[in-house]
């Protein structure tokens, strides 16, 4: 409970107090401790940073990037705690198999697996003494806070694992249900439990619009993570469930982003330094400006060290929030670059549309739309599948999409079909883009 209550203390000030110079010797201090623990500890950084040094930020940009495949490739010597791939691997996919997502690898690690978006696994290590102290982050940078409790969770994710478990302290208290679980069911449970808080990605969110006469309790938060949130769902599930939605920003590799008391993102400073990079490989410093590159260093998982790590999500940085943290803010996230889609102009230039836009025009074209997935094999031509009442008029959509890609002198051939769409029976995250255009 004491290291508990020291640990949301600090994570609360960080946020809160920290000038723009202190979070950059904080930042310093914690990637040296990293680079040089990874140096003594792992063979693969030992090998790749031996002519390397760290004498200030700027010189991080120096050093080797790295990705989801090659710390896959080299799993077994980038950890520091002499893990072998394979042997973690297996254990993994048994625990998955078998639906038994608690206990620790060799009663010391949480193992989460990811499957990514494109299917290529990833594993991550988590030493038990961290995820023993996940209460205290949470409950500082999950955009919840004290006046909240108690907290009856709901937490709908495709798999669970030890690490969530052990966010369950005094006064916080989680259920787990898969988003496989049938709508009504979650519903039943949310009364059954008197869950008061509700986290679930939006695709899951939107299923439950349609049975919102269903719940019987009052949500003081809707938490929303893993897939982008539109301002559309979050309007949406605000007016629907008559509550306060927040987003946060959390991904395998780290905790990217946390609400503020004010509802804005903000970067996580103290947990993860990130690394921003336009389309023309120029670092971005400045709000309103697409981030096509990023770049993440965590800087507390010592066992598994992810140091300029490429992620592949898009996101565009804000103004400084009026809450007066110096975090750095996210105006919106706007997907993964492989969700990009592509179309020509009149002079037959390949041209990208952002997916967050795209999915805004769908979105916002008829409330009778309840779901959608676009496909794309080829440039300017679109398969468009919508979870729509069968009567539901396709050239409303179709005369839409054409109007606004007309308005920035792009074309595309559209193919619109009406289809119940539910979510993957399988560990995978629902996609609402599906592209195979390099």
């Amino acid at each position: 409970m004491i290291q508990s209550l020291s640990d949301y203390l600090h994570l609360k000030k960080n946020q809160k107090r920290l000038s723009v110079e202190k979070i950059k010797r904080l930042q310093y201090k914690s990637i040296n401790q990293m680079i040089s623990y990874a140096k003594r500890n792992s063979p693969f950084y030992a090998e790749q940073y031996k002519d390397l040094s760290f004498n200030q930020l700027e010189d991080l940009k120096s050093f080797p990037i790295i990705n989801k495949s090659i710390m896959m490739e080299n799993f077994s010597t980038i950890n520091t705690c002499g893990i072998q791939k394979d042997d973690v691997l297996s254990y993994a996919i048994e625990k998955e198999l078998n639906k038994d997502y608690l206990g620790y690898y060799q009663n010391q690690y949480v193992v989460g697996l990811s499957s990514g978006t494109s299917g290529n696994k990833g594993i991550y290590i988590t030493p038990k003494k961290m995820t023993k102290r996940l209460p205290a982050v949470f409950l500082a940078r999950s955009g919840l806070s004290v006046l909240d409790l108690p907290m009856r969770i709901l937490f709908c994710l495709r798999v669970f694992s030890q690490g969530f478990n052990d966010i369950n302290a005094f006064l916080m208290k989680l259920n787990y249900l898969s988003t496989m679980t049938p709508p009504h069911t979650i519903m039943d449970t949310i009364n059954h439990k008197k869950n008061n808080i509700l986290m679930a990605p939006p695709s899951l969110i939107r299923f439950l619009v349609p049975l919102k006469d269903e719940l019987k309790v009052k949500l003081k938060k809707i938490i929303t993570y893993a897939e982008v949130l539109t301002l559309e769902d979050k309007h949406l599930f605000e007016e629907t469930f008559h509550t306060k939605v927040i987003e946060i920003y959390q991904a395998s590799e780290g905790q990217m982003a946390s609400a503020c008391s004010k509802g804005k993102l903000h970067i996580n400073e103290d947990l993860v330094y990130v690394e921003l990079y336009d389309e023309n490989q120029v670092e971005i410093t400045k709000p309103h400006v697409v981030g096509h590159q990023m770049i993440i260093t965590n800087l507390i998982n010592f066992a598994q060290p992810l140091i300029r790590y490429e992620m592949n999500d898009m996101i565009v940085l804000d103004e400084p929030c009026s809450c007066g943290s110096h975090f750095r803010t996210i105006e919106r996230i706007i997907g993964r670059r492989d969700d990009l889609l592509y179309f020509y102009d009149s002079n037959h230039l390949k041209k990208y549309v952002f997916p967050d836009l795209f999915a805004r025009w769908i979105i916002t074209t008829s409330d009778l739309i309840r779901e959608f997935q676009v496909h794309q094999s080829q440039v300017g031509v679109l398969t468009i599948e919508i979870d729509a009442p069968k009567d539901f008029t396709i050239q409303l959509l179709e005369s839409r999409i054409q109007n606004e890609l007309n308005l920035i002198d792009l074309s595309a051939e559209i193919r619109i079909h009406i289809k119940k769409i539910e979510l993957p029976k399988d560990k995978n995250k629902f996609k609402r883009f599906i592209t195979e255009i390099i």
